[in-house]
């Protein structure tokens, strides 16, 4: 498997309601941070995020985060 595209090398930051969510993990994406299905034959699966309350995140955007699907600050390590 090859490293995941980056999205973004910032995070998503974004207020989610409560729910059930797929972030996008390949970072094909076109729906990003989130998984539209372009996964398909990469190899990598979205990760699951369950939201109990409405809540304030950062969500990983270089999708090489060690606390995915959150943001680490690993992006600041790459170079777009």
């Amino acid at each position: 498997m090859s490293e995941p595209v980056i999205a973004q090398l910032s995070p998503y930051k974004m207020e989610l309601e409560p729910g059930r969510y797929w972030w996008c993990k390949c970072g094909r994406s076109q729906q990003q941070p989130f998984c539209d299905g372009s996964h398909k034959d990469t190899g990598f699966t979205p990760v699951e995020v369950v939201i109990e309350e409405k809540k304030a995140l950062a969500l990983c955007g270089c999708k090489r985060s060690a606390k995915k699907p959150f943001c680490d600050g690993t992006h600041r390590t790459l170079e777009g």
